[in-house]
């Protein structure tokens, strides 16, 4: 009896030893993998500990209570940590919803203050944001012509400005263009919404000036050379789509010599600046419009 005794007493320790190894190699494998988790994590980190830190301090100076983190932590599918980058990308801005329901009507068509900001560096004032908050053109019309425009946000940035932000490819024969010292090319519109057609008007090409100004309906207009060098540049950088590849269009901005400022051509070689006379006709130049607003 007492063997037998001795016998389950032994089975028993050899159990609870087993049990303990058990539950320490468990242990031991959690920790290594916080290790790892650890490693990897800093292996993968974009900001050093001393930035962290810093940034941290700014958000707490802020307003950013032990609450408010805890609902960045618990935000689903880390929402709300997305939204705080993009407005720190935005420089602050919030679109407004006049902006955010133009922006869902017209898609990809669509250049606003965020694209401005991300493609030509431009720092909006708070006149140029209060200037842009309504978009003034109505749902029907942007509706009616979200396919063949482009609804732009234009800041006041001139032809030269433009190219100065972008790479030198994307303008045709960047370092001898003819219009470096052009008034044309220094000038800078107002910030303002522009609705863009993204192609030449209908029919418009082997006319004169005069004829292709008298296809234009009440509604439309021939824009600078500004605005329509800033939107094809733009759209391009948003989207990666050429507007105006194959065919020159004439817009309402002349030279010192008094001859028309064409734009187009937007192929590999990069965009054409160009000047023609308002009285010659060619199969490859129509004329450029927008909408009034």
């Amino acid at each position: 009896m007492r063997r037998a005794f001795c016998g389950l007493f032994y089975r028993q320790q050899e159990a609870r030893l087993i049990l303990r190894t058990s539950r320490t190699l468990e242990r031991f494998e959690q920790t290594q993998n916080s290790r790892r988790y650890a490693m990897n994590t800093m292996v993968n980190r974009t900001l050093s500990v001393h930035k962290e830190h810093e940034v941290l301090l700014k958000l707490e100076a802020a307003g950013l209570d032990d609450e408010l983190a805890q609902k960045v932590i618990d935000s689903k599918g880390n929402d709300l940590a997305t939204k705080v980058v993009r407005l720190i990308e935005n420089g602050g801005f919030e679109p407004s919803i006049s902006q955010k329901r133009a922006r869902e009507i017209m898609g990809r068509n669509f250049f606003g203050i965020e694209e401005a900001i991300k493609h030509f560096g431009v720092n909006p004032s708070r006149a140029q944001t209060a200037a842009l908050s309504e978009v003034p053109f109505t749902e029907e019309v942007l509706e009616s012509v979200k396919d063949t425009h482009v609804l732009v946000a234009v800041f006041p940035m001139s032809v030269l400005d433009i190219r100065g932000k972008v790479e030198r490819k994307l303008f045709y024969n960047h370092a001898n263009s003819c219009y470096k010292k052009e008034a044309f090319a220094k000038d800078r519109s107002k910030t303002a919404w522009r609705l863009i057609r993204k192609t030449s008007v209908l029919d418009s090409t082997s006319k004169t000036w005069n004829g292709q100004q008298g296809l234009l309906d009440k509604s439309e207009e021939t824009p600078s050379a500004q605005v329509m060098v800033y939107t094809i540049v733009g759209h391009y950088l948003a989207t990666g789509e050429r507007l105006f590849e194959n065919v020159y269009v004439r817009t309402s901005s002349v030279d010192s010599d008094g001859l028309r400022v064409i734009v187009g051509r937007f192929n590999q070689d990069g965009l054409d600046v160009n000047r023609w006379w308002d009285y010659d006709r060619r199969d490859i130049l129509g004329v450029s419009s927008a909408r009034k607003s």
